[in-house]
């Protein structure tokens, strides 16, 4: 048993959400490995002997060809118990394995259940239910289907209700004290979308960029190319955001500043564009080199071409989840620091 902050969780807890988790668990190779052995089992011989045994006793006046059919459906029919068989094996000798991480989990899910009770949040068993009742109705069974089809597993659905009950209280808990410190700019979503597009071929923003090109006249050898790397690194350290370009051109020898104004990404060649698809609007990158000597780039802004609404809230959404998703990771780290968690 475990105590949180004087909470107990019991045995049959930890056993049942190991139990879950194991349905949940990758156990292929395992199931098939499980399944061959009950296939090649001396048991498994003797049951397809008795099978063919009874076909023929059950079905006098037959033809072979019919007594064939017979069998082959009843072997499939045997087949089908053996590779669930494999699978619940496979499941079971996962559970003693997953019970440190099911005790882990259920006290989490304790604090989690506490912290949202102080902050007056508490997830009601209706609400509960219909989360699993929808679960249910994906799977095309009704609730108290549901329930025995898990219990037939050695789960009770209680197990996966207060896993539910967990969540939902977790996530309003960490909205509730943190939905003010979530922000999702228009450029976050812009590079969210720029990124996906780049991965797909296409171009949903038009980048603002600005470029100064630092050429190596004559023969290209190792010195000339590191002074001008000199230079660039220079122009770096004294950029001061996109305004400042032209005048930093023009401290440099040969250097030429050209406005790009709008360009598409795909009109960039590679790395150059992941690099300004992904820098913030006042970046500079650093330098790169070309055949004609060095180049420095500077994302001034963006603008959309072709995103929709429907993408641009799913962009949005999927932002926000990450904030939500490192603050929850780092506010259960200081509350498993203050809690009082006995092991017995």
């Amino acid at each position: 048993m475990v105590l949180v902050n004087d909470e107990p969780i019991t045995a049959y807890e930890v056993e049942q959400r190991s139990r879950f988790l194991a349905l949940n668990a990758n156990v292929t190779e395992q199931a098939k490995e499980k399944f061959q052995q009950l296939v090649k089992a001396e048991s498994t011989n003797a049951q397809f002997r008795a099978l063919q045994e009874e076909v023929i006793r059950t079905n006098p006046g037959k033809s072979r060809e019919q007594l064939m059919a017979i069998f082959g459906e009843r072997q499939k029919q045997l087949a089908t118990t053996l590779q669930k068989q494999a699978l619940e094996g496979a499941r079971a000798a996962l559970v003693p394995r997953l019970k440190k991480d099911a005790q882990e989990e259920l006290i989490d899910e304790r604090l989690k259940l506490q912290e949202a009770k102080k902050l007056g949040i508490e997830i009601s068993d209706d609400e509960v239910k219909a989360i699993v009742k929808g679960l249910a109705d994906r799977n095309k069974m009704t609730y108290d289907q549901f329930a025995q089809h898990l219990k037939g597993l050695g789960v009770n659905i209680a197990t996966m209700s207060e896993r539910f009950r967990g969540q939902v209280a977790w996530r309003q808990a960490i909205m509730r004290r943190y939905s003010a410190q979530i922000t999702v700019t228009y450029g976050d979503i812009d590079r969210v979308l720029s990124s996906a597009a780049v991965e797909a071929g296409e171009d949903t923003v038009e980048l603002q960029v600005h470029k100064i090109a630092l050429p190596v006249p004559g023969k290209v050898d190792q010195t000339a190319i590191a002074k001008r790397f000199l230079d660039a690194e220079g122009l770096r350290r004294k950029f001061s955001g996109c305004k400042s370009m032209g005048e930093l051109a023009k401290g440099i020898a040969d250097a030429r500043f050209e406005d790009m104004k709008f360009v598409k990404p795909s009109s960039i060649a590679e790395p150059t564009r992941s690099m300004l698809l992904s820098a913030k609007d006042g970046d500079m990158l650093p330098p790169s080199t070309t055949g004609a000597g060095i180049e420095v780039y500077a994302v001034c802004g963006r603008r959309s071409v072709s995103s929709n609404e429907a993408q641009r809230t799913k962009a949005k959404e999927e932002l926000q989840l990450k904030e939500i998703d490192v603050l929850a990771r780092r506010h259960m780290r200081n509350i498993r620091q203050d809690a009082a968690i006995e092991y017995r």
